[in-house]
């Protein structure tokens, strides 16, 4: 068996590298995949764009809700707990994409 711990190169270009601005996330599964879409909500502006789409295997989404969560955890006990406010927590935004809709 191969292991695991094996140390490998990640590449990444400039561009990507640039990041893309996002302040709402869209998630919607299936049975064999999990789709994130990230999105950006401009004030004043009624309309929404969707600036990246990642698709996930099942057990990849888990694995980057863990490493989620543990990278919070680490930034709180640093700079201090992340509070979120009611509208946060809960938008009132429609967003309805024909399928069904997880949180974020």
């Amino acid at each position: 068996m191969e292991n695991q711990n094996q140390p490998f190169d990640i590449e990444i270009s400039d561009e990507i590298a640039d990041g893309i601005y996002s302040n709402f996330a869209i998630i919607t599964h299936s049975n064999t995949e999990f789709i994130v879409d990230f999105v950006r909500l401009m004030p004043g502006v009624p309309k929404g764009k969707v600036k990246s789409r990642i698709i996930l295997a099942p057990q990849h989404a888990k694995r980057l809700m863990m490493a989620l969560a543990e990278n919070v955890s680490k930034f709180e006990e640093t700079f201090g707990e992340i509070e979120l406010d009611e509208t946060a927590a809960n938008p009132a935004i429609p967003l309805n994409f024909g399928g069904q809709t997880g949180q974020a």
